[in-house]
């Protein structure tokens, strides 16, 4: 379902019964008369419709986490805000920007439009940006030549599901974050995709190499061996950036998390 789409019709069906009855249908009424019913309601909507439309395209929308892709910097059900301006003001519902304020880094967790069905939104972390040479061979990242600073820290607890995996902690420019890998899992990627510039990845059993095309990103979740990101499916063009996450603002299961992520 096209959200966006859904309330921009709203908006245009409530602010044309707006127009209409401030323009044209109160001239016509007796000082005494009240308004029908449509235009009551779609007149009083309309304010609203447009403060939840400017608000959510251009300066903030909400997601709710739907899986585990992102563990352990992210939960199932956490609800998280993400930032629509950070990497430039675009048009509502066609997605195109307008206005460019900045571009993704490494390390930047973004939401996106999933490549292979855009009607889907899809969080993951940036790992590479366009023009990089991206490894992930034997579990070990590296970006144009340079193995991704990496230290063992605890083993995480996966509380639902009651077993272990190995943590550790990745610096990418100078920003530190957790992710995952499970000890059984095999290095090598099967069930990929016949994506779009395809040409620019080389697969071997110990994992897969790419180069990230000009104005495209190489994304990749923190739940490494639970993830299907860019090593499947290919890499996310410039237009189908949503925007920067950078705070979980409720999560009913565990209330903890509220500002537990930026």
């Amino acid at each position: 379902m096209n959200f966006a789409l859904i309330l921009f019709c709203l908006l245009l069906l409530s602010g044309a019964i707006w127009a209409a009855d401030v323009f044209v249908f109160s001239k016509r009424r007796a000082a005494e008369a009240k308004d029908p019913w449509w235009v009551e309601y779609g007149a009083s909507f309309f304010p609203v419709i447009l403060l939840v439309f400017v608000l959510r395209s251009f300066i903030v929308e909400p997601f709710k986490i739907p899986s585990g892709s992102m563990i352990p910097t992210l939960q199932v059900g956490d609800f998280i805000l993400v930032n629509k301006f950070t990497y430039g003001i675009r048009l509502p519902v066609i997605n195109k920007k307008i206005i460019p304020i900045g571009e993704p880094q490494r390390g930047d967790v973004m939401v996106f439009r999933y490549p292979e069905d855009p009607a889907l939104d899809y969080i993951k972390r940036v790992v590479g940006l366009p023009g990089d040479k991206v490894a992930y061979q034997n579990k070990q990242l590296s970006i144009n030549g340079q193995p991704v600073d990496t230290r063992r820290v605890e083993d995480y607890l996966h509380p639902e599901r009651l077993y272990y995996s190995q943590q550790f902690v990745e610096t990418v420019q100078g920003f530190e974050h957790k992710m995952l890998n499970d000890e059984d899992a095999p290095a090598f990627i099967s069930d990929v995709s016949r994506f779009p510039q395809r040409e620019n990845c080389h697969y071997n059993n110990a994992g897969v190499i790419c180069t990230v095309p000009a104005n495209h990103y190489f994304m990749m979740g923190d739940n490494r061996d639970n993830s299907r990101d860019s090593r499947f499916w290919g890499f996310v063009p410039e237009e189908n950036i949503v925007g920067k996450a950078f705070f979980v603002w409720l999560n009913f299961s565990d209330l903890k998390r509220i500002g537990s992520f930026k």
